[in-house]
């Protein structure tokens, strides 16, 4: 009898799990939803449907396995050509990663402390001055002398005053522009080291460590690099970060036979809004050709070209603490260093700032469900990315275009990817 009631427990056992390992076993990829997944295909297509893009390629990656990877819409108009996974984009300020990268490898190695003031080793920025006055009418301007030296830590976390050209303030874009100094995307050949010698002789608009402002300073610290190293921005960038971590996609100066991957720009008309091919008065003094057009400039702050899957392997090594398929890049304290708040009470909307990243804070996390902690940024032309160590989750999705009017598709997709999320 007592076998009996033993052969029934299990039998309805058996019924009453067999749905639930179906479930579990059907439709997921390493954790997330199939079904839930298939609505990021139904975004994009809805926006490329809606003529707000032309195309966009994402890729998910959860505990360093592909979880999503596709392209939608089309590269060329006519004739008319699609989008592949494997383009490569103008990832702009995406490039601002990979260069504190490369000044934490030397900080490592003890060529520098983060405290130390860049004029040590750039002496152009000895001596700062602040802006004081500025005439609209000729660019000319006062100043006063700033409360202390910039360092390296307040260009890594863009409180040095430092200002951008093109895209910062109307006083300091007007003092750039007359100077000849250019946010990474040159249509003239540009030497490094020369525009950031001039850079140093100009003013800031603000004091060191006052404001958090998006700057220039990054491409400050290209140069350190080049000047600490002995080597370039771009053979530093191959043989210390690219050739390590397999990306064989990423340049400063995209080689000839790779130009026909480069993804077409497309922008907005001001007045319909409709989208057409990037032209050359679109943003003057602006190109979108400075990966071929043999410029010279290697931009830390700007400069790079890359793809979904190199640059995934970038942020991969990030969640690794510094090391990728057994080589060590950064030590896990470097990469911890990097993932803190490093601008104390300043403050990126309610996220922080740290070495080259944005930090996703508990209250920011509230938005649209990205972990705290989560580091994050994006490039110009409509590319975000973000790495999340407590999921181990990286995101992706490339875009190429400027302006972008729904640019929220990108924090849709942040959205989209933690739905899918079992």
């Amino acid at each position: 009898m007592k076998n009996r009631f033993y052969t029934i427990y299990l039998f309805l056992s058996f019924c009453f799990l067999y749905p639930l390992i179906g479930t579990a076993q059907v439709g997921t990829n390493h954790g997330f939803s199939q079904e839930r997944l298939q609505r990021i295909d139904t975004v994009i297509t809805e926006y490329i449907d809606s003529n707000w893009i032309k195309g966009a390629a994402a890729l998910i990656h959860k505990d360093d396995q592909e979880v999503y990877y596709k392209a939608f819409g089309i590269d060329v108009d006519n004739p008319q050509t699609a989008l592949k996974k494997d383009a490569i984009f103008r990832i702009a300020s995406q490039t601002k990663a990979i260069t504190t990268v490369a000044v934490m490898m030397l900080f490592e190695e003890g060529k520098f402390l983060l405290d130390d003031p860049i004029s040590k080793y750039i002496p152009a920025f000895k001596n700062p001055q602040v802006l004081e006055t500025f005439n609209e009418k000729d660019s000319t301007y006062t100043t006063k002398p700033a409360n202390r030296e910039i360092s390296i830590r307040d260009l890594i976390t863009h409180t040095s005053g430092i200002d951008y050209a093109q895209i910062g303030s109307p006083q300091m874009k007007a003092i750039y522009e007359k100077a000849g100094i250019v946010a990474g995307f040159s249509p003239n050949k540009i030497n490094l080291g020369e525009m950031i010698d001039k850079l140093g002789q100009l003013p800031l608009v603000h004091q060191p460590g006052e404001k958090f402002t998006y700057s220039l300073g990054i491409d400050v610290l290209g140069r350190l690099v080049e000047v600490v190293s002995g080597q370039n921005l771009a053979q530093f960038f191959k043989l210390r970060i690219f050739d390590p971590l397999e990306m064989e996609d990423s340049y400063f100066e995209l080689p000839k036979e790779k130009q026909s991957r480069l993804v077409q720009v497309y922008t907005e008309d001001e007045k319909t809004k409709k989208l057409k091919l990037w032209q050359e008065d679109s943003s003057p003094g602006m190109t979108i050709d400075y990966p071929i057009n043999g410029n010279g400039l290697y931009a830390g702050g700007a400069g790079l070209v890359s793809t979904l899957k190199d640059y995934c392997k970038f942020l991969q090594m990030i969640l690794n603490k510094g090391s990728y398929k057994g080589k060590q890049l950064l030590a896990r304290h470097t990469v911890d260093m990097m993932s803190q708040n490093q601008i104390g009470a300043l403050s990126l909307g309610e996220d922080k700032f740290g070495l080259g990243f944005q930090i996703t804070t508990k209250d920011g996390s509230r938005k649209l469900g990205v972990s705290e902690g989560s580091l994050a940024w994006g490039g110009f032309f409509g590319t975000v990315y973000w790495a999340d160590p407590k999921e181990q989750i990286i995101g992706l999705i490339f875009l190429q275009q400027s302006p972008l009017s729904h640019g929220e598709l990108g924090d849709k997709f942040k959205v989209l990817v933690y739905q899918a999320l079992l």
